[in-house]
């Protein structure tokens, strides 16, 4: 790069001295094809550092003119340019040193702190999200697009890509601290997420009820310790999702099941980019493929039902089968869980749908996943067009397997978990995995997370998200 690739005075115009710009352009890397990876590290760290202090340099976006706006885009535009050209040459060296040569798990969240340190200015520090996670969703600097560039580079290659998708499907701590007082107790509260023993079956309640049962950056990691316990204890046979009873001025002591991501946190700029990546990779992959358990796991785990997994033949796994009971609204991601689960169960007059061209994200991996149950010509008007589904209604059958009178959940529910269950679950399993088989292999997931690790990177970061917060969620008006 030379300073005859940056807009013409761009930088200059924003106040940037014109030498320290050149000195900048002139330091930026070569082909990083042509180079070591240890060569190539140090030159892209090299720039980008000294890019970000120019950066720097200029106010911060919601307080910066226009011109200020501009030319912090164009730095880190070219910036993230340098970031991509060096992981398309090493993505895989560098995956490599991070995990040992993929001796070691890593979490995404760990992934790209660890990036941080091994390439300074590749991803964002700790301390720089910490900084991020305090300002609004239009205020924010950006920086967040270098994780999803990485996300998706790893999870471009096969080797890479399926040691992290592995990673994340092994179980979070917190699920074997909990795991005894469910077992002992039948219960156990997680904050804003509850696991119930009911039976055969684990009932995980979301309980966010100022917020319809809206998912976030406070709910997220109780669900998935949650899902992990259900998934462990050998007393559960079968999960259960439900939401908890709302306190709502519309819906007076009645449950719904959730209203998908909570926009006024989000707007606040109080949910991170790698929730999305957190979520889909997580949570919602553990209730369609199970946990993958290496040794350690299993010995903190105990006995469990469970067989070899193919795709990793020196772990266990384990996974059982799950039922959605859908009561007043599945919106957005409370939505999208009902394309992993094997059963759902919905109130009559239940709203079934995917908001996503009001607010302008990419939901989950529902284009993947939505067209097989409803076609491709319909997934479109949902995800374009914001077409809905209600429960009762005959199209909404493609989404729904049995249709309850309001009050009639809980009947519904047991005699479910107890057809599931009569006849073993060994069965149960072992179709799970050959309709994955044929339906979603595991690269194919992984291939559809890459590009949405980059493009919901895109949207999450986009003016217009924070304009159709404003429009159609009045996003100016509510609090925290």
């Amino acid at each position: 790069m030379t300073t005859a690739h940056l807009p013409a005075g761009l930088l200059e115009q924003a106040g940037l001295p014109a030498s320290d710009v050149a000195g900048w352009a002139a330091g930026a890397p070569g082909r990083a094809a042509d180079s070591t990876f240890r060569e190539a590290a140090g030159a892209v760290s090299s720039f980008l550092t000294r890019g970000q202090a120019l950066a720097r340099r200029l106010p911060e976006p919601d307080r910066a003119t226009p011109g200020e706006r501009a030319a912090r885009q164009a730095i880190a535009a070219i910036m993230d340019g340098a970031r991509d050209a060096f992981l398309r040459a090493h993505a895989a060296e560098l995956y490599d040193e991070l995990t040992g040569r993929c001796t070691r798990s890593l979490r995404v969240e760990q992934l790209v702190c660890d990036a941080a340190a091994a390439v300074p200015g590749l991803t964002p520090t700790a301390a720089e999200m910490d900084a991020e996670r305090q300002r609004m969703l239009a205020g924010k600097e950006g920086i967040e697009f270098a994780q999803g560039l990485l996300v998706a580079h790893v999870l471009a290659l096969p080797r890479a890509g399926r040691h992290l998708v592995g990673a994340m499907l092994r179980p979070v701590p917190g699920a074997f601290e909990h795991l005894g007082q469910l077992r002992d107790t039948g219960t156990a509260e997680l904050g804003p997420v509850r696991v119930t023993r009911r039976g055969r079956a684990g009932v995980l309640e979301i309980t966010n009820p100022r917020h319809l049962n809206a998912e976030d950056d406070l709910t997220l990691a109780a669900t998935e310790c949650a899902v992990d316990m259900i998934l462990l204890d050998p007393g559960i046979e079968v999960g259960v999702i439900r939401g908890g009873v709302v306190r709502h001025p519309r819906h007076p002591g009645a449950r719904v099941f959730g209203s998908g991501i909570n926009l006024t946190r989000l707007y606040h700029g109080r949910i991170d980019f790698l929730f999305y990546l957190v979520r889909d990779l997580g949570y919602v992959n553990k209730i369609y493929r199970g946990l993958t358990l290496a040794a350690q796991d299993a010995d903190a785990a105990g006995p469990f039902p469970g067989g070899r997994s193919p795709g990793h033949p020196e772990r266990d796994a384990v996974e059982k089968l799950w039922i959605a009971a859908v009561e007043r609204y599945a919106v957005g991601g409370a939505c999208q869980l009902l394309h992993v689960v094997d059963h759902v169960i919905a109130a009559r007059g239940s709203r079934l749908f995917l908001p996503a061209r009001r607010e302008g994200i990419i939901p989950g991996a529902s284009n993947l996943r939505l067209p097989r149950f409803v076609g491709d010509r319909a997934a479109r008007q949902a995800i374009f067009s914001g077409r809905e589904w209600t429960a009762g209604e005959p199209d909404a059958a493609l989404l729904c397997d049995e249709v309850v009178e309001p009050g009639e959940m809980d009947r519904a529910v047991d005699a479910r978990v107890a057809a599931l269950t009569d006849s073993g679950l060994v069965n149960a399993a072992a179709n799970r995995a050959a309709l994955r088989a044929g339906q979603e292999p595991l690269d194919l997931f992984r291939e559809y997370m890459a590009t949405f690790s980059v493009e919901q990177a895109r949207c999450h970061l986009s003016p217009a998200l924070v304009r159709n917060l404003e429009v159609h969620w009045n996003a100016r008006e509510r609090r925290l």
